[in-house]
């Protein structure tokens, strides 16, 4: 993943802000991130300690697959993506509007 280390903004592509993720993290301090599909957990962790600086408890990441889509007889792919979990110590937060 040598190509993509060149800045963390390729990384982390976009903050996931959703109903669940908010439920999500009032309950644990997680925030949810969509990340480049080939970035590991240790990329993700030292990218949202970079921009955010924050001490970063634990990632979880999810991979999903693009889904077959049809108009008429065309028939096309959604691209793939990864979804990353990202559990911040007690006491912190991210602020989006900030660090983004």
């Amino acid at each position: 993943m040598a190509s993509i280390k060149a800045s963390v903004h390729n990384i982390l592509l976009r903050p996931i802000i959703t109903e669940k993720g908010a439920l999500v993290g009032s309950a644990s301090n997680c925030y949810v991130f969509e990340v480049h599909p080939k970035a590991n957990k240790i990329e993700i962790e030292n990218a949202v300690k970079s921009v955010f600086k924050v001490e970063v408890e634990k990632v979880r990441t999810a991979n999903y697959m693009g889904k077959v889509k049809g108009v008429g007889q065309k028939k096309g792919r959604r691209a793939k993506w990864k979804k990353a979990f990202v559990f911040v110590k007690a006491g912190q937060s991210i602020d989006f509007v900030e660090g983004l």
